[in-house]
């Protein structure tokens, strides 16, 4: 995709958090950034953010938003994006799958059954809608002839971390990367799952905010939610994208290799000495 200005993103869930901040990353490279969220007025959520308010942020970047207010749990809003990216545009460049349930009970410790029958809604807003979103999205990237797919995901794909549901919900994301990106091979789009970590967010600040003194450390070195954002843009421009499609990539090793930083200035230092190895997948295929 080179250094195209005029690219066209999406991305899901973008109301605040990950989302958000990738957006507003994306949005400084001059990029038309389609933004969705179920949010649309302060209050409406536990935690401050609007999809207006981040399609303003990725405008004052550089770049233009659009607020799209879509509920991934319906198929029929997120059918209706798609078909509105096409009418405005006629082409999609890059989708970030980024759409998730959190549930506040996420973090809580003690065995799952223990926890809401509701974390495991992350299964449906958090890995089916990757699927449909994408699924939707095909014909513009093809369209193209090439383009990027990430979907955000964590060491928790491979690792216990904060329970089964959950995890089902990364590794499952980490798979359809895999899959998609069989696919997609013959058509020049990428498709690649990207282990982000641990993020200054909204709500992980306000955790930090709770039990300073606990988190001292933590908070000190997480990423910033536009991190993941820069090292999205640094791996469109990548000519040799390709080779990287299908697999599991660690934003900051990715960051490292392309001369990417955070907002600060710092180069964030991979979790993978903490978490372990990135998932590999066999190069069988089976149709």
């Amino acid at each position: 995709m080179g250094l195209k200005r005029d690219r066209i993103a999406v991305v899901t869930g973008a109301s605040r958090g990950a989302g958000r901040g990738i957006a507003v990353a994306l949005g400084a490279t001059g990029a038309t950034v389609y933004v969705t969220g179920r949010t649309r007025r302060e209050g409406d959520a536990s935690l401050p953010g609007t999809v207006q308010a981040t399609a303003a942020a990725v405008t004052a970047a550089g770049g233009r938003g659009v607020a799209v207010y879509c509920d991934h749990a319906d198929d029929t809003q997120v059918e209706q994006l798609f078909e509105r990216v096409r009418q405005e545009r006629g082409r999609l460049d890059i989708l970030v799958n980024n759409a998730t349930v959190i549930n506040d009970a996420l973090t809580a410790t003690g065995p799952f059954w223990d926890k809401p029958l509701a974390l495991v809604d992350i299964l449906d807003v958090g890995l089916r809608c990757h699927y449909v979103a994408s699924w939707f999205a095909a014909p513009l990237l093809l369209a193209n002839g090439e383009g990027l797919i990430v979907n955000t995901s964590s060491f928790g794909g491979r690792i216990y971390m904060h329970g089964p549901a959950y995890g089902a919900g990364k590794a499952g994301t980490d798979k359809l990367a895999h899959d998609m990106a069989v696919d997609f091979r013959p058509h020049g789009v990428a498709v690649i799952s990207l282990w982000m970590g641990l993020l200054a967010t909204e709500r992980s600040r306000r955790v930090f905010a709770a039990e300073p003194e606990k988190y001292a450390g933590m908070a000190d070195n997480a990423e910033s939610p536009e991190f993941s954002g820069r090292v999205i843009d640094a791996l469109a421009r990548d000519p040799q994208l390709m080779s990287r499609s299908g697999q599991v990539w660690i934003a900051a090793e990715l960051a490292a290799q392309y001369g990417v930083t955070d907002i600060d200035g710092r180069q964030p230092v991979s979790p993978r000495a903490y978490f372990g190895d990135t998932t590999c997948f066999g190069d069988a295929v089976v149709e």
